[in-house]
């Protein structure tokens, strides 16, 4: 059972101090994660992978999606592979505590790293997919360039954002396991709202009925900005003027606010993770 809860510099101290836990326990959730199916890890670029082809052919063939929208699979498969990502991590955050609970009342040690833990695990997992990305651009004529460079930064950036939703969501999930079963629909309307299989630049243009600020608000939105960043620095013809205003200051911004306010919120209930 959790005792009182610590300072919160003492939390931080005590989360550094289990570092190679938490990076131990990430590598075994993933080699765990097929280990019964027969390809094995493979799953992990299949995964994504799949679920881009069926994405291409529903919205990119069926409902046309992918017109004035150039190199259409770079731009799709690189959606999808960073939604997934956060999708992720969103989704194991919610079972971090609920899903761990005997860890959590034999083992005394800062809750924390269950969460974090396991958006390491999808930032490895991300990793297997961006070498299938790499190959998908090559195959669609985007060579590696200096430009490339730029998929470092925004990815730590998501990453700290990941990181803070995935702490917010371990300790709503904690208290209201429930809320497992409604985010799979929650998750799905963030997705149709981030630009993952089209073009939230090209809404304004298509539906003149939508206000400008709809369409602002949902280029601005965290999941979209790191999706168009990755675009930006991995596809030729994605251009800055794609981008929504200052996106460098959002990319930072929603990591640093998430990653900050999620870690308080998430300490603030330390002592009480495990009991009930």
């Amino acid at each position: 059972m959790s005792g009182a809860r610590p300072t919160l510099r003492q939390y931080i101290g005590q989360l550094w101090s289990r570092r190679h836990f938490i990076t131990t326990f990430a590598t075994a959730k993933l080699t765990a994660q097929y280990s019964q199916a027969k390809l094995g890890q493979i799953w992990q670029i299949m995964t994504p992978l799949l679920n881009a082809i069926v994405y291409f052919f529903i919205f990119g063939v069926l409902l046309g999606t992918k017109k004035g929208v150039p190199d259409y699979v770079p731009f799709l498969v690189t959606g999808v592979f960073i939604w997934t990502y956060t999708s992720s991590s969103v989704t194991a955050g919610t079972r971090a505590i609920s899903g761990n609970q005997g860890l959590v009342r034999a083992l005394h040690f800062p809750r924390a790293s269950l969460p974090l833990s396991l958006v390491l695990q999808q930032l490895q997992q991300l990793f297997f997919s961006m070498c299938a990305l790499v190959v998908i651009l090559v195959a669609f004529g985007q060579y590696p360039r200096f430009h490339w460079a730029l998929a470092i930064p925004a990815l730590i950036c998501q990453s700290l954002f990941c990181a803070g939703i995935s702490l917010i969501m371990a300790r709503l999930g904690a208290k209201t396991p429930d809320i497992a079963q409604l985010m799979p629909f929650i998750l799905r309307v963030w997705m149709y709202t981030s630009g993952v299989m089209w073009s939230v630049e090209k809404l304004a243009g298509s539906h003149e009925g939508i206000p400008s600020w709809v369409v602002m608000a949902l280029r601005c939105q965290p999941a979209a900005v790191y999706i168009d960043m990755m675009r930006y620095a991995l596809i030729d013809s994605f251009h800055a003027n794609q981008l929504p205003p200052h996106v460098w200051a959002l990319c930072l911004g929603w990591g640093l606010l998430f990653f900050a306010g999620g870690f308080v919120y998430f300490w603030r209930a330390e002592e009480s993770y495990g009991r009930g």
